[in-house]
C-alpha cells in the first residue's frame, strides 16, 4: 500500500496493512543503521522541529538521531529555557513553528490532545511523541517491531502488560498497534492503577484483565512492564512500593512463568527493583536496549513516509 496520512497523532485508527507497511520500513531503517556509515541523504534541504514541552531523554534524543540519520536539519525547542517557561501560550508556540518553516513537527506536551492543536494550526506534518495520558505512537510501533522481530508473526502471540495501565500513554498505544497484528493483550495491575470501565469488563477487543500477576504471565509470549509513575503515591492509589514490587514487580520468579526465551520490554525509565528487578532488566530475556534501536528506526520511517520521499 502506499502511504497518505499526513500526521502521525495516534494509531488508534489505523489498519494492519498502514501498521505493516512502517515496520517493513523501519527494518530497511535497521538496515541503514547497521552501515558504517549510518547516514542517508533522504531529507536533505527538509527541517525537522523537535518541540519537547515535557521532559525527555530517549524519545527526544531518538527523533533527533533518527532526523540527522536523514541528513534533515533539525531545531529543538523545549519547555525549560525556552518562552514557554515565560507563559507563551500553544497558539503562540505554533505560529513560531510555522514561523521556523518546518516540514515536520515532532511534539512531546503534558496535554493530552496538544499535537491536535497543533496539526490543526501548521501546515507542516505533525508527530505526536507522546500527549498526556493519551498517546504515545512510536513507542507502540518500536515495541511491534521488537516483539515481532523476537516472536516473528504476532498472531495468536499472548503479551502482558504488566502495571501502571492508567496512566500510560504507552500502554494505550501497544492496545491500538499490537491487536490489529494479531496479539491478544493480557493487562495485570493493580486495580487503582486501571481504567475503571476496564477492570469492570469493559475491555478493548483482543484485550482481557487478570489482577494476579503470576496468573497472567503464566504461558506468555511476552511481557511488557510498565513505569510506576511514582507521584501516583501521593493520591493514595498504592498503599507502598514495597508492596507493589512484590504484588506486582517483574522478578526472576514471575519471567520463570513465561513460554521459555519470552522477551522482556520496558519503554523506560526503569524503577529497577520496583515495577523490574535489575536481574531482570539486564538478563538474557530483556530487550529494552533493543527497543532502543528499534526506536531510531520506528522515527526514521515515519520521517521518511511523512517527507514523501521515494
Amino acid at each position: 500500500m502506499t502511504w497518505s496520512r499526513r500526521h502521525v497523532l495516534a494509531t488508534d485508527d489505523w489498519s494492519r496493512d498502514e501498521i505493516e507497511l512502517v515496520l517493513q520500513q523501519s527494518e530497511a531503517m535497521l538496515e541503514v543503521l547497521g552501515r558504517p556509515m549510518r547516514r542517508t541523504p533522504a531529507l536533505r534541504g527538509r527541517t525537522v522541529v523537535l518541540f519537547f514541552a515535557e521532559a525527555s531523554t530517549r524519545t527526544r534524543m531518538s527523533f533527533e538521531l533518527a532526523a540527522k540519520a536523514l541528513s534533515a536539519d533539525t531545531s529543538m525547542i523545549t519547555g525549560s529555557g525556552s518562552s514557554i517557561e515565560k507563559g507563551e501560550t500553544l497558539f503562540d508556540t505554533v505560529r513560531t513553528l510555522e514561523a521556523l518553516g518546518a516540514d515536520i513537527v515532532v511534539m512531546r506536551h503534558s496535554a493530552a490532545g496538544a499535537p491536535y492543536f497543533v496539526a490543526e494550526r501548521v501546515s507542516s506534518a505533525v508527530i505526536n511523541a507522546g500527549d498526556g495520558w493519551h498517546a504515545h505512537p512510536t513507542q507502540g510501533l518500536l515495541d511491534a517491531l521488537t516483539l515481532r522481530t523476537a516472536l516473528g508473526d504476532l498472531d495468536g502471540k499472548r503479551v502482558v502488560i504488566l502495571g501502571d495501565v492508567l496512566h500510560s500513554r504507552v500502554a494505550r498505544s501497544d492496545i491500538h498497534t499490537l491487536v490489529p497484528l494479531g496479539a491478544h493483550l493480557t493487562l495485570s495491575g493493580p486495580p487503582t492503577l486501571m481504567p475503571s470501565a476496564w477492570r469492570c469488563g469493559q475491555l478493548p477487543a483482543g484485550v482481557t484483565f487478570e489482577e494476579d500477576a503470576d496468573r497472567a504471565l503464566d504461558g506468555a509470549d511476552a511481557v511488557i512492564a510498565l513505569r510506576l509513575q511514582r507521584e501516583r503515591m501521593d493520591a493514595g492509589l498504592l498503599p507502598s512500593l514495597r508492596e507493589y514490587a512484590l504484588t506486582w514487580g517483574l522478578s526472576e520468579a514471575r519471567v520463570a512463568r513465561m513460554r521459555p526465551d519470552a522477551p522482556v520490554l520496558h519503554p523506560g525509565p526503569m524503577n529497577e527493583g520496583v515495577e523490574i528487578d535489575a536481574a531482570v532488566a539486564h538478563g538474557p530475556r530483556s530487550l529494552i536496549e533493543r527497543q532502543v534501536t528499534n526506536g531510531v528506526a520506528v522515527r526514521m520511517a515515519l520521517l521518511h513516509l511523512l517527507a514523501g520521499t521515494p
